[in-house]
């Protein structure tokens, strides 16, 4: 069992494989947290809990007038409340009837049911009945009669433990939610260090390592998306913690809209972590009866750093948050116009690149915007979703039948969720764009948002977008955002009801993907909000992949995929090859590197093939050839991260489950002169087997070079490629990349 309970005492303590998380009713029937980390056993921790006495810290009525020793203000708590004792960050503020802003929650019961909750309207985790098990936990205000279920999902194997709150109404007159945070997590004892994710539009997910000090720290975003900025997922590690050792807990949100994660180190030093959907900007009534649910939050604890952490995450988001038919189908190389061309095409131009294309092994070809509508600047057109058949010369369907006919499979460019004020739709349904009345709304790309909070205009997206892909041979779908909302305001509800709106948007955009997903299940959807604006887990629920960056520079994209690799798989990544000069930095990179980097990704081109060299296309070839042949490997196998680019010299391993073979790949961000060598560890193979280590040809390798050591194959144990490792060759120039291809010596023989 997964879950072990105490009924007589009344203690829950939920267990994965290498990790175990438990919690108590109290004498008070306060449900109190008592621990999370290494496996244990199933003993009654709650004697880590120490009731004193602290100044300013009152006491409950209910525990006697006598006894100072028994506080909320320390008290680690599963589901902490604003206004009755508690004034560290809490995860649940309500508005009552008359006006007061108290609630006191209490333990009622619990259920044990076998499988995984779901969640209707939001993406949770799945799995079949065998792999998980749900603990719903029952609490109750005694004065409102407020209700609120918190619900754990335990998928032992993977060491994933989900949370998420439903909260109830069973009092007879509305309250207000002003805060509905997903979970609480109170940690007594340790000195912790947080990890978070910033960035900005094409520079996303930078590492952000900070001490947690006395008070408050948090990353949060009320942009209408996760955003660029901010992503939400964090880590708390101890002082030691890299990548190989030390203990670190994972938060993953999968929620696409405004969030935020906060910490607090309180008086006495405990450490508070609450992730929810940010207060600033919701509000949300409740009627007698009516529930509102909280999205999910995925938690893991490595006890061994960094990597085993997203090594958790990378496989639960793979196989039990991506679905369909994508999940495990090998998904087409892909080329895009948009770097190529940008709006400048027409279709005989778009048919010459997909032929070209086809030529090199590229098995699909994305138009990109500037297809529909008057459409030939981003000024104008957006949201009128209908073909532009003079610029393509034809019809939608003959474009992609043409392209069909290339040996192409045929991809295309929305934007759904945007409107331009120059557009047919606008002058049709000014009232459907998000804007208040009376004020002038901010502009941004000179675009406004479509109000999809509302189901008559989800419905509209839902009948064009479907009409467009039912007409054309259409197989892949880029799905763009383009700008943040603000001037949040909506005539689908009435002056009180407001606060509600940034939700909503959430949700209609999640009805609007799960019907195309059903209507169309041969389809591949990428996400992308000006790159990678929304890469959250909640969208890779309805996308198994997201366009990473709008960085396409190969050097830049070296942190942008080490950042995001702390959560979120390669499989996930979308990450092409462009030209050079890089449109983004004005880099001159090699060819061979961009492919490397591109291909711990989705790989695929953003670039026009005729303007390249015959040289140039056969090393394109190569490189697709190569990346289809280790798909697998890249894509499902373990990652390691065996060198930050913070340190000149990046390096990754991808690694199969079985250690049978491994891809090591090394990026040099700048030469240094006379440097010293560098040296990883290869993880993940079997130490007692034999392999083959191979470092694989570059295309410009110096004439010296071909005949030192290091370009000989090497046989070594895998416990000498553990504990002693390789040599990464040098750079002899800005840019260069290596790569060693290790295999298991009796599976070549």
């Amino acid at each position: 069992m997964a879950v072990s309970i105490d009924r007589e005492n009344r203690i829950f303590t939920l267990h994965t494989k290498n990790t175990s998380y438990q919690m108590k009713a109290d004498e008070m029937d306060v449900l109190i947290h008592t621990y999370y980390g290494a496996r244990i056993d199933d003993s009654d921790l709650s004697q880590l809990v120490i009731h004193c006495g602290r100044g300013f810290s009152g006491n409950l009525y209910e525990n006697g007038k006598g006894d100072r020793n028994y506080t909320l203000d320390v008290l680690p708590q599963e589901y902490s409340c604003f206004g009755t004792g508690d004034y560290r960050i809490t995860a649940l503020r309500v508005k009552n009837p008359d006006g007061s802003q108290a609630c006191t929650l209490r333990y009622k019961k619990y259920e044990l049911s076998q499988g995984k909750y779901s969640l209707d309207g939001l993406p949770a985790v799945y799995a079949d009945p065998g792999e998980a098990e749900t603990l719903s936990i029952w609490m109750e205000d005694p004065f409102s009669h407020l209700e609120v279920i918190l619900r754990y999902g335990v998928l032992p194997e993977l060491d994933i433990i989900t949370r998420e709150a439903e909260i109830v109404n069973r009092g007879g007159s509305p309250v207000v939610l002003k805060k509905a945070a997903s979970m609480n997590l109170d940690i007594q004892y340790g000195d912790f260090d947080w990890l978070t994710f910033h960035g900005r539009h094409t520079m996303e997910r930078n590492i952000q390592r900070t001490e947690l000090e006395h008070g408050v720290q948090a990353v949060g975003s009320v942009r209408g998306t996760s955003s660029h900025h901010y992503n939400p997922f964090a880590v708390l590690c101890e002082k030691n913690t890299d990548e190989d050792k030390g203990g670190c807990y994972g938060f993953s949100f999968l929620y696409s809209g405004e969030f935020l994660l906060e910490t607090e180190k309180d008086q006495i030093s405990q450490t508070r972590l609450i992730c929810g959907i940010h207060p600033d900007d919701f509000s949300w009534t409740l009627e007698p009866g009516e529930a509102f649910q909280t999205p999910e939050v995925m938690m893991t604890y490595s006890g061994s750093g960094f990597g085993q952490m997203s090594r958790n995450f990378h496989k639960v988001i793979r196989e039990h948050i991506c679905r369909g038919e994508w999940k495990k189908k090998r998904r087409p190389v892909l080329i895009n116009n948009w770097e190529g061309t940008y709006f400048n095409f027409t279709g005989d131009k778009l048919v010459s690149m997909a032929k070209d294309a086809g030529k090199l092994g590229i098995e699909l070809f994305v138009m990109d915007d500037g297809w529909f509508g008057k459409r030939d600047d981003d000024n104008s057109g957006l949201g009128d979703w209908f073909p532009n058949e003079k610029k393509l010369g034809c019809t939608l369907k003959r474009l992609g039948e043409r392209i069909n006919e290339a040996g192409m499979q045929f991809g295309i460019w929305f934007e759904p969720e945007g409107i331009s004020e120059d557009s047919d739709l606008f002058r049709a349904h000014p009232d459907w764009a998000v804007r208040i009345d009376g004020r002038r709304p901010d502009l941004s790309r000179n675009q406004l948002m479509l109000d999809i909070s509302r189901k008559d205009v989800q419905d509209y997206i839902i009948e064009r977008l479907c009409s467009i892909l039912s007409e054309a041979p259409i197989t892949y779908v880029k799905w763009d955002m383009n700008r943040s909302i603000c001037d949040k305001y909506t005539k689908g509800l009435d002056a009180d009801h407001q606060g509600e709106f940034s939700h909503r948007f959430v949700l209609g955009l999640y009805r609007i993907l799960e019907t195309l997903n059903r209507r169309f299940p041969y389809l591949l959807i990428e996400g992308c909000s000006g790159g990678g604006g929304r890469f959250d887990a909640g969208m890779l629920y309805y996308t198994p992949q997201i366009w990473c960056s709008d960085n396409t520079d190969a050097i830049g994209r070296l942190d942008i995929q080490c950042g995001t690799s702390f959560c979120y798989p390669v499989s996930t990544m979308g990450a092409h090859v462009s030209a050079v000069p890089n449109h983004q930095t004005g880099r001159v990179t090699p060819l061979q590197t961009r492919g490397r980097v591109a291909m711990a990704g989705t790989f695929g081109y953003e670039l026009d093939l005729s303007s390249m060299t015959e040289e140039e296309k056969e090393e394109v070839k190569r490189q697709v050839e190569f990346f289809k042949k280790h798909y697998d490997l890249i894509q499902y196998g373990e990652y390691y991260r065996l060198r930050s680019p913070k340190e000149g010299c990046s390096v990754w391993e991808f690694v199969d489950e079985e250690g049978k073979e491994a891809l090591v790949t090394a990026v040099y961000s700048y030469v240094i002169s006379n440097s010293p060598f560098v040296n990883v560890k290869v993880h993940g193979l079997k130490p007692d087997a034999v392999y083959r280590v191979q470092l694989l040809k570059n295309e410009d390798t110096d004439p010296w070079f071909e005949q030192s050591e290091l370009a000989r194959d090497r046989i070594l144990s895998g416990n000498a490629l553990e504990q002693a490792g390789i040599v990464i060759p040098g750079a002899g120039k800005d840019y260069q990349s290596w790569q060693f291809y290790i295999s298991l010596l009796e599976e070549q023989e």
